[in-house]
């Protein structure tokens, strides 16, 4: 694996509503398989999903049991394959203890947003930190209108938005994923 020392979260709690209040957003289905996807094209280690409520989390232990069983082999092989790579967890404090735990050190906290931050890092300068291969990394992905700014004052790095063509960028999670991975990891790029 290329990217064993880059880690993705999907974080559904804390969130923002459309208000600016901190909530716990829901799970997509597609999250499951269209994430995990563009993780495991972009060879990346793990794949989080953070969910804090039991049902939520019956939903998507209910997906991953699935895709992992005989049955769902069957069906998808593939998908079976993508979906080794997830792990359920309640809290992003979880995800940074399973990593340290595994690995030996802290990663880098990675946040993303669509919002625009002073202290943002370019896509070159997070690309060439993780060439390195000096630390882990973990990206964070937010749901809902994105992470609140008080936990993206803890992290480390604060990767630059996705700019489209125009002002308008409020992507869904699942594109989010997939150009950021494209951006950081594309052979095309690197």
């Amino acid at each position: 694996m290329i990217n064993h020392n880059v880690f993705i979260a999907l974080l559904h709690y804390p969130a923002l509503d459309k208000h600016g209040k901190i909530v716990v957003t829901s799970f997509t289905t597609m999250d499951l398989h269209d994430i995990a996807r563009p993780a495991r094209a972009y060879e990346i280690n793990t794949y989080y999903i953070v969910q804090p409520v039991d049902g939520q989390r019956a939903v998507i232990k209910r997906q991953l049991d699935y895709w992992l069983s005989e049955e769902g082999l069957k069906t998808n092989p593939t998908r079976n394959e993508i979906v080794k790579m997830v792990k359920l967890v309640y809290t992003l404090d979880e995800v940074i203890e399973d990593i340290q735990s595994t690995r030996g050190n802290k990663p880098m906290l990675v946040g993303t947003d669509a919002r625009d931050y002073p202290n943002k890092v370019s896509y070159e300068f997070l690309r060439e930190e993780i060439k390195k291969r000096e630390r882990d990394f973990l990206i964070v992905f937010g749901t809902g209108y994105g992470i609140p700014p008080d936990l993206m004052a803890t992290f480390d790095y604060i990767l630059e938005p996705i700019y489209g063509a125009g002002d308008w960028n409020h992507l869904s999670v699942r594109n989010a994923v997939a150009i950021i991975l494209d951006r950081l990891f594309s052979r095309n790029r690197c």
